[in-house]
């Protein structure tokens, strides 16, 4: 079969340009698709109204990010899924790029195209939480690492230290990074050149530089989110059968589920490929790289996170979250072409091909995605499914009673940081949120704030607390009440919209 678009060599204009028509139809459908932003979403928005240097779960970046969104595009779903939607583009425009520089055109737009088929990065672009600032900051630091040996400048040491420190503050889970960095540098034995030691040593420092003030929050909040980890998956302690079956789930999340659509398309490229003329003679190494270097980088970003992972759930007992790789899995599809001959043959596949594969494994993701949505009509309702959680409903259903209860608008609403934070956004008034009634948790609510103007208080519970009220039929186990003000007052300065 002959084609003349062997050649694949797309201009960063073009993969943008791409990639905005990538985005713009999976964020309008996902947006369709559910009935409630993500939880995470919603803990980000409420999280923004007041600038920490932590929060009781997490570090602080992902939610400084989203102040400037929400100042420009207001306080809604759709800003996080603006931000998230860059943050997991902004860090495949960065992989393409590297691999570009490493490997060519041709492998750099087919390690991309079968990375944005990987069902995290479609099917939840719309997601904002920790992990998603975390894949640019991933890629960054694995471009600027290779930068750094590549050209021996202090300034990609420095780079990479800042890719890390910022990863830091956007996950704990960049250390998983840090390592990989590490690895990569013991492969390619970068002790016997001090250059690359001194280099080394910077990126650690400044990432520990950009970490420190965070640091310094840890130690005055006696490492609140640390506790919040153990007890939520560190602590599990699972038997050593539970540990083995906990591995293999997630391995067979990660490469059988998230990834088989990027296997899917790999290997129909390939299979393409075997009835096409042979490829050009490789080029020959770059004389100031060892030939094995790009390999070496690329495997240790590619399998690193998931035997790292592997590795603390069999050693500590934890219980593995499945989405633990998703900062990583990109990384995936350059590892396996590395292994796979070194994806010397995608250099002949046709770009008009290419494309067209990769439209119809979206098309299929989309379909998937629209048939079992909630308001696809193809399945029926499940209630604890978070994305049938009708938060528009509730909020018709809550404000005027509430408003009436309250003598005046909704000001802060209390409970469930989910429930009451969608909630939140449905209001009008644009209410704080006082996540599980606790100050602790929520240092953007005014101490007063309560007594002064009142609060509308959801609890989720099995059974009918007292003095609580079930709300509806279609919300099951939640429960509301108000809590009149004092007659105090609640001034104009009590408006928290954003």
């Amino acid at each position: 079969m002959k084609d003349t678009q062997h050649a694949i060599r797309p201009q960063a204009w073009q993969i943008v340009l791409g990639m905005i028509a990538f985005a713009a139809p999976w964020l309008w459908l996902l947006e369709r698709s559910t009935l409630a932003p993500p939880t995470d979403n919603i803990e980000q928005l409420t999280w923004v109204r007041s600038l920490e240097w932590g929060y009781y779960k997490h570090p602080p970046l992902p939610t400084w990010l989203l102040w400037p969104f929400v100042q420009a595009l207001g306080w809604s779903a759709w800003t996080t899924y603006v931000l998230g939607a860059l943050c997991t583009l902004g860090g495949f425009f960065i992989y393409w790029r590297m691999l570009r520089g490493m490997r060519g055109g041709a492998y750099a737009l087919v390690a991309l195209l079968a990375g944005l088929c990987v069902t995290f990065y479609n099917g939840r672009l719309h997601f904002y939480n920790h992990e998603i600032p975390l894949i640019t900051f991933v890629a960054g630091a694995a471009a600027a690492c290779w930068r750094a040996w590549q050209t021996r400048r202090i300034v990609w040491w420095v780079a990479l230290g800042l890719c890390l420190g910022l990863g830091a503050l956007s996950k704990y889970q960049a250390a998983v990074a840090a390592l990989c960095v590490f690895v990569f540098w013991l492969s390619q034995r970068g002790w016997r050149d001090p250059m690359q030691v001194f280099g080394l040593q910077v990126a650690a420092l400044t990432a520990l530089a950009v970490f420190f003030p965070h640091l310094y929050w840890l130690i005055e909040h006696n490492f609140e989110p640390l506790g919040y980890a153990m007890s939520s998956s560190l602590g599990a302690d699972l038997s050593w059968g539970a540990r083995s079956r906990e591995v293999g789930r997630w391995w067979g999340d990660q490469m059988l589920n998230r990834a088989l659509p990027a296997w899917a398309l790999l290997v129909a490229l390939w299979l393409v490929t075997r009835r096409l003329r042979p490829a050009a003679a490789p080029q020959a190494a770059t004389p100031e790289v060892a030939p094995d270097a790009a390999r070496a980088l690329l495997l240790a970003f590619g399998l690193v996170p998931l035997l790292f992972v592997s590795a603390m759930a069999l050693a500590t007992g934890a219980h593995v979250q499945l989405h633990w790789g998703t900062p990583y899995l990109l990384f995936a599809v350059p590892a396996a072409l590395e292994l796979a001959r070194g994806g010397a043959w995608t250099r002949r596949v046709p770009l008009r091909t290419a494309l067209v594969a990769f439209a119809m494994v979206q098309a299929a993701l989309m379909l998937r995605m629209a048939l079992v949505a909630p308001t696809g009509g193809a399945v029926a309702r499940k209630p604890d499914d978070w994305r049938y959680f009708d938060s528009r409903a509730l909020a018709e259903a809550l404000h005027e009673p509430a408003m009436r209860a309250l003598g005046g608008p909704v000001r802060l609403v209390s409970g469930p940081p989910a429930e009451a934070g969608a909630l939140a956004l449905r209001l009008p008034e644009r209410p704080l949120v006082l996540i599980k009634g606790e100050l602790r948790f929520s240092p953007w609510v005014p101490a007063d704030l309560a007594s002064r103007c009142g609060a509308l208080e959801l609890k989720r519970a099995p059974a009918r607390p007292e003095g609580f009220e079930p709300v509806a039929a279609e919300f099951r186990n939640l429960y509301w009440r108000v809590r009149r003000p004092d007659g105090n007052g609640c001034g104009a300065s009590d408006r928290h919209a954003s």
